[in-house]
């Protein structure tokens, strides 16, 4: 049964329509979306606040509904594990997210962080800001670790260091902040990002070069630590097509391989890129190998 309102920016997802209506329309306006199931109590909960959250935010983003058990493809595409979950995606990216079924309050707190009504976005626009110098990562790190020592509860801050560190190439301290942030910062886009390129860097360290890694894909073909490692290489050395073809062909040919790696790498893959319109062609080829 559908969950779609009378709302106007309120709709359901379906495989047909999942890129224009979510990631196309996403690069105009941001669509929430709601992961439910009819058998879901705490989605029935859910979603009327939902709905009046849309109307009251008058098209300051749109609130597309999918229906898991009908759409297990999309679900697949986004690594959804429980219901509801709910995701803001902007820019073809997922930007924010949340599990369970929170209450007004806290939704507001959410969707405060992002959006704004339509009427109060046009009277409180902010004045341009001024152009200010470049941060370089060793100065962001110095600053934030300064900021934490004054505010040691802002677990915000954690974060932000972590990816500091991360652009800074310290991989092993990125790692030790993001694994002592607190539950709650988990479905953070940028947790789960950090996570993602951590995993990435992990893999190619000590990898051999793409060069004498195709080579032992061209020799065999069924050699699947050598083709996973090429996209690792492929996808780090700015190639992520490439990369993300070397995935699929392990995930046509030996999907179960140390344990789904290859379905596990296109989901870091997609988290990790920007290129809103590479992601989708690629969900939608893995969803195709899923499905």
């Amino acid at each position: 049964m559908s969950q779609a309102s009378e709302n106007t920016y309120v709709f359901d997802v379906t495989t047909a329509n999942f890129e224009d209506a979510v990631l196309k329309a996403s690069l105009t306006t941001p669509i929430l979306v709601d992961f439910w199931a009819s058998w879901c109590e705490p989605c029935k909960a859910l979603s009327p606040l939902l709905d009046k959250l849309a109307a009251e935010y008058n098209g300051a983003f749109a609130l597309a509904k999918v229906d898991v058990d009908a759409e297990q493809q999309i679900a697949a595409m986004f690594g959804i594990r429980s219901i509801p979950t709910v995701m803001l995606v902007k820019d073809g990216q997922v930007l924010d997210g949340f599990a369970g079924a929170l209450p007004e309050g806290q939704l507001r707190e959410f969707l405060s962080r992002h959006l704004q009504p339509l009427d109060a976005a046009e009277d409180d626009a902010p004045e341009p800001a001024a152009e200010i110098e470049a941060e370089t990562p060793e100065g962001a790190i110095n600053r934030l670790q300064q900021a934490i020592a004054a505010e040691p509860d802002t677990a915000s801050l954690k974060l932000d260091l972590a990816v500091a560190l991360m652009h800074a190439g310290r991989t092993d301290a990125a790692a030790a902040e993001l694994d002592g942030l607190p539950a709650n910062l988990s479905v953070d886009p940028r947790a789960v990002r950090l996570r993602s390129e951590l995993e990435l860097a992990k893999a190619a360290a000590g990898a051999p070069s793409a060069a004498e890694l195709r080579a032992r894909v061209e020799a065999n073909p069924a050699d699947a630590e050598a083709r996973d490692q090429l996209g690792v290489r492929l996808l780090l050395e700015g190639d992520p097509a490439a990369g993300m073809d070397q995935w699929l062909e392990l995930l046509k040919t030996q999907r179960d391989w140390n344990d789904g790696a290859a379905k596990k790498r296109l989901l870091a893959a997609f988290t990790t890129l920007n290129d809103a319109e590479l992601v989708g062609r690629y969900r939608r080829k893995m969803a195709s190998l899923l499905f």
